[in-house]
């Protein structure tokens, strides 16, 4: 091999996946992958063992072809290599839960899987013939079928180049491309003056990729964190320390900035295709999303003609945005969803919400599947939101009522399938009558068994059933089921499982992960570095242990860049948000602050409360001292306050117009009541005058729940302040993100006050960013003075500046 041509490396079974691939995309097929069930690889071995001293297990095999300015390198790994007298076959394993007589012939891209093992043998051997053999073995049963085959080299080395010689445009592609990309690379730079604490922070990201390692980033609003951790990787991918950057996000305000800050570095003629992932219900053409050919026109064919779309799309354009995907999707009369995910495996970053690539059930097989990795930097943004995403993702569960629900619809239907799910519901019957509320269960094996049979029949009846509506229940539930014993696999240390009568009586058994941390892991080592950053990750310990099980991370502190004497930070230590204290005097006591705070100056303000409760009772209080008081005590001002509130279920257009109403222009002030970690109070920027204040009403804690209690009992038991972990944390956190929303500009000025006896409580202190350390403590008797002081400051400060320009 010519050490000077760039290598294209592939591994065999993503060849024939990728080019042999055809057909319709149809969701009635339920999937029998591998990947999506580790029994099959213990299928794998057992099958293995049986099969005495001629057969060769896991044998590694490597083939170079020599291509026109690179070589292409192909990689995979033969179940089985069989010593016969009469010559070689190559075995190919694959487990699958339908019966065996339903497959008459070995699927054909598990086949060519085989017959590249067998070509690249045979010709590291020179063997004249091979054989291959396709083992079929249903995972319940341990049944096998096998198929076997006979090639003469000179048949199968046709075939194979045949088969190289349609990827060779693609690896080409990526050498081209490649060189263009790294080109512009070098001639880029930080596109703006570097704030005070960035260039650090660039350098800290960059050295870390460097290292190979992970880094934790709090840093304040303003210190600007996505093109701070944007610049640097970009610079290392053109210095050949990565391939691929997944920025990840879990909201879409913050792909639309990670989005920005590419086109800005496009600016400099920087040459990088970059895609944001948008979800499959969001970018389909059709009303409903039903993934079959029978139902929408862009499935049927779809894997016929997605490969020349995506290919075409590539060669011709650098942009990839949204209209530009869709419109290619409707010329070649593809699936948008799934065409944009294929065309992420050619890109240079992707833009995408943390499922893509943490998600169980939903990550990118492509990239994150069992034994794919590559180049990759991950760059999180807002990591503080992945703990609880985590959990959910690696969580599960399954209700005893939706055996019983599905066995109603199937009794007339199938006599087998209605057997399999009796079976579940007696064993879970058996746990219910345990349960008096609550279990704590050291193991749930024997159910997941009874599981294990009833997916085979699932299996079975999704692929014959012909009713439609029955058909769609079944696959829900089929896909739940699957969830469950995915997770189940996962089980460890890590997990908590319990069974519960929740509130409607029905019996549940869950599987809850109380540290995601080694489940996010698993993914991350998949690629070579990752960044973690958010304006609240404190304290940096909590999340180092949730969200790494790395001993050597990187942790930095990017201090605020925006003057603190700009911000009055005061906490209100006569008030109190505890069950205990909570009555209409309290509520009287909230709404008066609020009262005096909007009757300080004319402004926009944001009032954030622990639950749509809690709003409610402040919010009436406060509209009777609106009817009572507001021209008695305030003539001077002589109108009403405005108020707007978020509510349970607000629609896209409802969210708008909440935030509309800051940007109008008003001779009052306005109040917006909101709930502490809503959808407006994180990732909303109301700049300058559009905001002038943020109240955070009690100290964010969750309510107290069955989950949040086991969280608390398992940190307890490992050594953890467990009230901390499961209460203190996430509560502190939504209260720095509310408070986050007030200064987000140089040019911003504003109010924090944080209203909660529990404020001055060490623990809770603790956890308040370094900026925050000139707050200053007040009570309703004095606030207005001190509010009225700090505009009366900023007043005479902007007339100097006015005067000396």
């Amino acid at each position: 091999m010519d050490l000077e041509q760039p290598v294209i490396r592939i591994s065999v079974r993503n060849l024939v996946e990728f080019i042999l691939r055809a057909g319709d995309i149809d969701n009635r097929i339920a999937s029998t992958d591998k990947d999506t069930m580790q029994l099959g690889s213990r299928i794998h071995r057992k099958i293995q063992k049986q099969m005495g001293p001629d057969y060769h297990a896991e044998i590694s095999l490597k083939y170079e072809i020599p291509c026109k300015d690179f070589t292409l390198k192909l990689e995979g790994r033969a179940d089985g290599i069989i010593e016969l007298p009469e010559g070689i076959v190559i075995d190919e394993i694959k487990g699958v839960l339908r019966e065996l007589n339903q497959i008459k012939e070995p699927v054909p891209v598990h086949l060519a899987q085989a017959m590249c093992y067998a070509y690249i043998y045979a010709a590291s051997h020179n063997l004249p013939e091979i054989g291959v053999q396709m083992t079929y073995c249903n995972m319940e049963t341990e049944e096998i079928k096998r198929f076997q085959s006979g090639y003469i080299f000179e048949d199968l080395e046709r075939w194979f180049y045949e088969l190289i010689g349609k990827y060779e445009k693609w690896a080409r592609y990526q050498i081209q491309w490649k060189k263009k990309r790294d080109k512009s690379i070098k001639d880029v730079e930080f596109p703006f003056a570097y704030r005070e604490g960035q260039k650090n922070l660039v350098t800290s990201v960059y050295r870390t990729i460097l290292r190979k390692k992970k880094l934790f980033i709090q840093a304040p609003t303003g210190v600007g964190k996505t093109i701070a951790t944007l610049f640097p990787a970009v610079k290392a991918v053109g210095e050949g320390l990565g391939d691929k950057i997944f920025y990840l996000t879990a909201k879409t305000i913050t792909r639309t900035v990670a989005w920005q800050a590419f086109e800005t570095l496009r600016e400099q003629a920087l040459r990088m295709k970059v895609i944001v992932l948008t979800a499959k219900d969001k970018i389909c053409f059709c009303e409903e999303t039903n993934c079959n050919p029978d139902y929408c026109p862009y499935a049927k064919g779809h894997f016929d003609r997605v490969n020349d779309a995506v290919y075409e799309l590539l060669t011709s354009s650098d942009e990839l945005n949204r209209e530009i995907l869709e419109e290619q999707a409707r010329k070649w009369k593809v699936c948008p969803y799934e065409m944009s995910l294929d065309v992420a495996v050619w890109v240079d970053a992707i833009i995408c919400d943390y499922n893509y690539v943490f998600d169980p059930q939903a990550h990118l097989r492509r990239f994150f599947g069992e034994g794919n990795k590559g180049d990759y930097l991950f760059l999180i943004d807002e990591a503080h939101n992945l703990v609880e995403r985590g959990r959910q993702m690696y969580s599960a569960s399954i209700c005893k009522e939706d055996f019983l629900g599905i066995k109603k619809k199937v009794r007339y239907e199938d006599e087998k399938l209605t057997e399999r799910l009796e079976d579940c519901n007696r064993g879970l019957l058996a746990m219910k009558r345990e349960c008096e509320e609550y279990k704590v269960l050291n193991s749930v094996s024997h159910i997941y068994l009874k599981l294990l049979n009833l997916v085979t029949e699932l299996e079975r009846f999704l692929e014959e059933c012909e009713k439609e509506d029955i058909r769609e229940e079944v696959l829900e539930f089929y896909f739940h089921i699957r969830s469950f014993m995915d997770i189940h696999e996962r089980l460890d240390e890590n997990y908590v499982i319990y069974s519960e009568l929740d509130g409607e009586g029905k019996f549940r058994v869950h599987l809850f992960c109380v540290n995601p941390a080694g489940n996010l892991g698993e993914f991350l080592q998949k690629g070579n570095s990752t960044i973690f950053f958010s304006a609240t990750l404190l304290p940096i310990t909590y999340y180092k242990k949730l969200l790494s099980t790395g001993k050597e991370d990187y942790a930095i502190y990017a201090e605020s860049p925006f003057d603190v004497e700009h911000r009055l930070l005061m906490v209100g230590g006569d008030v109190s948000t505890k069950y205990t204290r909570r009555n209409e005097e309290m509520y009287q006591r909230y709404a008066r602050y609020l009262w005096k705070l909007a009757n300080g100056k004319k402004g926009n303000y944001l009032v954030f409360f622990p639950s749509y409760r809690f709003l409610e009772d402040v919010y009436e209080a406060f509209e009777k001292i609106q009817e009572k008081e507001e021209l008695e005590a305030f003539p001077a001002l002589g109108h009403r306050i405005t108020c707007v509130t978020q509510s349970q279920s607000m629609s896209e257009n409802d969210r708008e117009e909440f935030l509309n109403t800051f940007e109008e222009e008003r001779k009052e002030s306005l109040l917006g009541f909101c709930v502490m970690g809503g959808i407006f109070s994180e990732g909303i920027d109301l700049t300058e005058d559009k905001l002038i204040g943020a109240v955070i009403v009690g100290t964010g804690l969750p309510q107290v729940c069955r989950e949040r209690e086991i969280l608390k009992d398992y940190f307890n038991q490992h050594g953890q302040r467990g009230f901390d972990y499961a209460y203190l944390y996430p509560g502190m956190n939504k209260v720095l993100q509310a408070a986050g929303r007030v200064i987000r500009t140089d040019e911003d000025r504003g109010v924090i006050l944080l209203l909660d006896d529990r404020f001055f409580d060490r623990r809770y202190q603790e956890t308040f960013p370094r900026e925050w350390e000139n707050q200053r403590s007040c009570s309703l008797e004095n606030m207005a003075e001190q509010i009225k002081e700090f505009w009366k400051k900023e007043k005479e400060e902007a007339q100097t500046v006015r005067t000396k320009e």
